[in-house]
């Protein structure tokens, strides 16, 4: 589904944008295994991922071949990892802040979502070794972008942010700042165009993505700062031999640049 150019104020919040950073009660399940022998994908090993389909590049709703499909890299990335332990992926589309109960409660095995490494994160589940690194942004409305080009100027005013993201972190320690934290990018997004908040803070390749394809947003020159900037795999607790192959994917990603590839090729699919 092409959800840019349609963040309005009177919009439907539709497919991706009812999902992701979605819906609290739905599950959109997809498979990269389209087989029609229902017999072997039943026998067939499984590796379910749990995202939050809201956060371009990295995991969004697109329609391919029309059909609404979870695209993204780190789509990508879970396909390889699936690929290099014989398992059909199948992707459960969360909320965010969901993600990590459904990671320990056993009903996902792995989470990708734009994951940082926090030491209260680390306590919960296993952690894979870092994959990329981002900037974050502070993101308003276009005509606000001068008012707030440093982070003082963010103090005491109305933040839009994702719920139990480390964009949230961030605003909580902004003097005087008035969270709405919710749960969907694309919310957020709402939020700034109705000046129901003044800015959001944003992860950066997300932030470029909105601001590329949704008319009157801007990012300003304020540089968010924190610590745990890299971007990890999450599985339960005690699943040392799946973190392992985890790990063991990513670095062969790594070393064969594909990584790098697989962000360019996902920007350029979220720009159209």
């Amino acid at each position: 589904m092409n959800k840019w150019g349609k963040l309005s104020l009177g919009m439907v919040l539709v497919a991706g944008l009812m999902t992701g950073c979605g819906n609290n009660n739905k599950n959109n399940s997809a498979a990269t295994d389209t087989s029609a022998n229902t017999a072997t994908k039943a026998a067939a090993k499984t590796l379910t991922l749990g995202t939050s389909a809201d956060f371009p590049p990295y995991e969004f709703h697109k329609v391919v071949d029309g059909k609404d499909t979870i695209v993204g890299f780190d789509i990508d990335i879970a396909k390889d990892i699936a690929a290099d332990m014989g398992a059909e992926l199948v992707i459960k589309d969360l909320n965010f802040d969901s993600l990590l109960n459904e990671l320990s409660s056993g009903r996902v095995d792995m989470v990708i979502s734009g994951l940082s490494p926090t030491p209260e994160r680390e306590k919960a589940v296993g952690l894979s070794d870092i994959y990329y690194k981002a900037e974050q942004a502070v993101v308003v409305r276009e005509a606000d972008k001068d008012k707030f080009a440093t982070m003082d100027s963010l103090k005491g005013i109305k933040l839009g942010v994702q719920t139990g993201s480390i964009q949230e972190d961030i605003a909580k320690g902004i003097e005087g700042a008035q969270l709405t934290s919710l749960g969907k990018i694309s919310e957020i997004v709402l939020q700034l165009q109705s000046n129901r908040v003044d800015a959001s803070i944003m992860e950066g390749p997300v932030a470029k993505a909105f601001v590329k394809n949704v008319k009157g947003l801007a990012i300003t020159d304020a540089k968010p700062e924190v610590a745990d900037d890299g971007y990890v795999i999450g599985v339960k607790k005690g699943n040392d031999e799946l973190l392992k192959q985890i790990n063991a994917t990513l670095t062969r990603l790594k070393a064969e640049g594909k990584i790098d590839e697989y962000v360019a090729a996902a920007s350029e699919l979220a720009e159209k």
